[in-house]
């Protein structure tokens, strides 16, 4: 299975209402230190996907833009917000809402 396969795989195991962050993601698909990594493949993901991506949020807790594009960044946001994740200050309380 090539890495992409996996950290989609790793991505579609974080349940509903919950995050995990980009090195969680990597750890789970066995590429530990590649977060970046998961940042690319989830970039790379086509508009139709079943890959729940907006569920991957940054170490701090918040959305990471993605080239400036704000629209991608209104789009996770209320999509996590559908699922009942509150930001405070711009982040998500990774205490409670973190899936590992």
């Amino acid at each position: 299975m090539s890495s992409r396969a996996r950290i989609y795989d790793a991505v579609r195991r974080i349940p509903h209402g919950r995050v995990s962050t980009y090195g969680d993601v990597a750890v789970a698909a066995g590429l530990p230190g590649h977060a970046r990594q998961v940042g690319y493949a989830l970039a790379a993901l086509e508009p139709d996907t079943d890959v729940p991506w907006h569920r991957v949020v940054n170490a701090e807790g918040r959305i990471s833009t993605r080239g400036g594009d704000r629209s991608v960044e209104s789009l996770q946001r209320a999509l996590l917000r559908e699922e009942g994740i509150p930001f405070r200050a711009e982040r998500i309380d990774l205490n409670r809402y973190r899936h590992r």
